[in-house]
């Protein structure tokens, strides 16, 4: 497996994997078509610059997708929300580490980011277990703030991971 920077011609892939994701309930908020494909395309474009969007990859194509998004506002765009995605035929062989590894070296080494942080379902206790494992931390639960595609409504949890370097800064 390999990991790399997206290009705009990844997006049909993403849409397509993100679509059958989205049929287990509990991984994505986005419902199957929900997203359209130019919308990926546009992320991918804006974060060749204002962020990081990689893709993971092995012999059979795309096996997940994940990024850092730089909060819109000058007052928080020190602020990268981070969005994993593990295509569904190659969940539990590390994929979701290895895309996380590499965005947090690349946030660890940019100094605009300050603060990285990502909404997880509450049942969803592989991703929260992968998260704290790279010493993200709990700072919020939002109460039935997720519908999911079976009509189940779950919680968000909302989690954070510092740079070291912002972490001294702030002592």
């Amino acid at each position: 497996m390999s990991i790399r920077i997206a290009t705009p011609a990844d997006a049909e892939a993403i849409a397509a994997a993100e679509a059958e994701t989205q049929r287990t309930p509990g991984l994505l908020v986005g419902w199957p078509g929900e997203i359209p494909v130019e919308a990926y395309r546009a992320k991918i474009g804006k974060l060749a610059t204002a962020g990081r969007y990689i893709v993971a990859e092995d012999a059979d194509g795309l096996a997940g997708h994940a990024f850092l998004d730089p909060m819109p506002m000058h007052a928080n765009a020190h602020v990268f929300l981070l969005t994993i995605v593990v295509h569904p035929r190659h969940v539990g062989r590390g994929v979701g580490r290895s895309m996380l590894r590499d965005l947090l070296e690349w946030a660890q080494r940019d100094a605009r980011v300050g603060k990285v942080e990502l909404n997880v379902r509450a049942g969803n206790l592989r991703a929260q277990q992968l998260y704290r494992g790279f010493g993200f931390v709990e700072e919020a639960r939002f109460a039935r703030r997720v519908r999911r595609i079976d009509g189940i409504f779950e919680d968000d949890l909302g989690m954070a991971w510092f740079p070291r370097r912002a972490a001294r800064a702030a002592n």
